[in-house]
């Protein structure tokens, strides 16, 4: 792929995740080159964060890209990547199966520990993480977000 002189924020994705491929780099270590957290840093190159200079820049450097590339990565994202269908890949498909499982479950446990309110997805971190098991490996993923309850006024 050429590289471009004006980059959508899916054009930008598309050529970082392919220089990404190329260089046979992991989001930990792009993550390590950035000083971010893996998950943030893939957040960002999926289009849903916004990276400030210095990020954009090491970003840039370490995959040999394009410096026009830099203006799209700085602007604020529209956040929320997926169509209003339920999702059709198979690993997007089973979060939204959780959801539908287990979203009541946890909203009943939330709120009876915290009281009526949400889970920021603002003031929120992630980790994702990979458990060895000889009975096939596990996902573990932890979801951490500020307790916001519910205002009367």
């Amino acid at each position: 792929m050429a590289k471009q002189d004006k980059y959508t924020r899916e054009l930008a994705t598309e050529e970082i995740l392919l220089a990404k491929r190329d260089k046979g780099l992991t989001f930990d270590e792009i993550a390590e080159a950035i000083g971010r957290h893996p998950v943030w840093v893939a957040s960002a190159i999926m289009g849903q964060a916004t990276m400030n200079a210095e990020e954009v820049y090491a970003l840039v450097k370490l995959l040999d890209l394009n410096p026009s590339i830099t203006t799209v990565l700085q602007d604020f994202p529209m956040k929320g990547s997926l169509e209003d269908r339920i999702p059709v890949d198979p690993l997007l498909y089973r979060f939204h199966e959780i959801l539908q499982v287990y979203g009541t479950t946890m909203k009943a446990v939330i709120q009876e520990k915290f009281g009526d309110g949400i889970m920021s997805a603002i003031d929120f971190t992630m980790d994702i993480d990979k458990e060895e098991d000889p009975a096939g490996d596990r996902v573990v993923v932890t979801m951490n977000g500020k307790f916001l309850p519910y205002k009367k006024w």
